[in-house]
């Protein structure tokens, strides 16, 4: 299996922001890393009158969506069940990594994205299991705490917590006369 970490933490705290300095970094490395994002929310990724969102509209279980640049799968659920973290997963292509956005309840190596700032009381005492927290302010912690806007530390302590190998270096070629 792929090496899957998740970022859990209130809406506005800064999880997707975080990721999006994150993925630079990885990519730079030469690692390919997935994203999986859970919302609660009933996302549309498509206005109302274009026509994937017309067949779906019409019945249609599962539209994919393609063009020169991307595609896009939309499945309809229909009243089933959502698919859970694992299921997921496994749509995903190989990665190096997939780092995972919510799904806070699953059994996955992750940290909390808090900002005291906010009001709001931090998720590690209600989530067993979490790793660390990042936040932009220094405060009491039993968990260790990382610096929010030091995404390079970050990323060193996820891959050490995962063991994650970063891709050999492409080996230097000989010049021939």
């Amino acid at each position: 299996m792929n090496a899957v970490f998740g970022l859990v933490g209130r809406s506005g705290s800064g999880k997707t922001t975080l990721i999006e300095r994150l993925l630079p970094i990885w990519a730079a490395r030469g690692l390919r890393v997935n994203v999986i994002k859970h919302s609660h929310h009933d996302v549309e990724l498509e206005p109302a009158g274009k026509d994937s969102a017309r067949f779906r509209a019409a019945g249609a279980a599962e539209v994919l969506l393609a063009s020169p640049y991307r595609y896009a799968l939309f499945h309809e659920l229909r009243g089933a069940p959502e698919p859970g973290l694992d299921e997921q997963l496994a749509r995903l292509a190989p990665a190096d990594l997939t780092l995972v956005e919510g799904f806070k309840q699953c059994a996955i190596p992750r940290l909390e994205v808090y900002r005291p700032d906010h009001g709001h009381p931090p998720l590690y005492p209600l989530l067993p299991g979490l790793l660390a927290v990042a936040s932009d302010r220094h405060f009491d912690c039993p968990l260790p705490l990382l610096d929010l806007n030091q995404p390079e530390a970050i990323a060193v302590f996820i891959e050490a917590r995962l063991a994650l190998a970063r891709p050999p270096a492409p080996a230097p070629t000989e010049e021939r006369p």
